[in-house]
Order: C-alpha cells, then structure tokens, then sequence
C-alpha cells in the first residue's frame, strides 16, 4: 500500500490537492501536528473538492507517535538536500507491504534531526538550479505516479469510468 506522509503542512490548498491526490490512486495520507490549518478549513476542502469523504487519512501529535503507530514498511524521505532522484528506487515489489514517502512542511521541509537516521533514504526530484523546490502537492503526485507506474498503477482504472472506453469515438 501506498502512503503520503506530511510532516507540519502549512498551506490548506496545498493539503487539500494532496487529499484529491490520494482519493484518485487510492493512496493513505497521513497528516502529522502542527497543522497550518483545521482540517473543516474551507480553503482545505475546495481543493479537496467533495473528494474528502473519500479519503483514508490519519492525523498525529508528532513524529514519533507516526513512527509508532506505522511500524515495518519503507520509509522515503524527501528534501532538496538529497542526493539520489525519485527514479532510483524500486517501488515495484510491495509484497502486500507499505511504501511512506515523507514530505517536510513548504517553508522548511523535514528537519535534519529526521533525515540523519534515514540518510540512504533521502531523495530529491531533480529540477534546474533556477528552483528552489517545487510546490508541495506536485512533488506528492509526481512520486506517488512513479510509484504507481513502476507497481502496474494496482487497480486503477485505465478508462474513464463515468463517459464510457469509446467516450472519444462516439460522435
């Protein structure tokens, strides 16, 4: 199983794309305190659309309490500092286990206190040195896709569900 893990988001919008995100490829958000934000933010749930109901998340006091309540699985971390792409890893074989990639809060990503026991976990979606960082909610989907195509995107439909497979060949 897939997860997303934000550590101290800040930015409502921002949480609530990732929610929409997570509702689309069925993955688990975990949601980690301080909070920027209540989770009934308005701004929060336009972005999440009515796709909110939907989602499987879990709000906790600290780090630590996550590590605790989500113990095995693979954890992967991303920061700017890091030095391996996205694209390095093997997300592919899951094995029915699960896959945490942690994202740090907009204004300062993760703390160095976290990332120094997960150094070989660390990794950074390569961009120009015109960036600083992409924002938050597009780092989030473009690692949850790639994990998602490396594991044959699970049972996600291929077609859209709603129109019809031949929606475009109908006149």
């Amino acid at each position: 199983m897939n997860h997303i893990v934000l550590f101290e988001p800040e930015i409502p919008q921002n949480t609530g794309n990732i929610m929409r995100t997570c509702v689309a490829t069925d993955t688990i958000l975990h949601l980690i305190k301080p909070l920027g934000f209540e989770i009934d933010d308005r701004r929060l749930k336009r972005s999440g659309v009515n796709y909110i109901d939907k989602l499987t998340y879990y709000v906790y006091e600290n780090f630590q309490e996550f590590l605790e309540k989500n113990e095995g699985g693979e954890y992967y971390f991303f920061t700017r500092y890091g030095h391996v792409p996205h694209t390095s890893f093997d997300y592919s074989n899951t094995n029915g286990g699960n896959l945490y990639f942690i994202f740090g809060k907009e204004s300062t990503g993760l703390p160095k206190e976290i990332l120094k026991d997960y150094l070989d976990h660390c990794m950074r979606i390569p961009m120009t040195s015109n960036v600083r960082a992409l924002n938050l909610s597009n780092c989030c989907a473009i690692v949850i896709y790639e994990a998602l195509r490396q594991q044959n995107y699970n049972d996600l439909y291929r077609d859209e569900p709603h129109k019809g497979k031949d929606y475009l060949e109908k006149e």
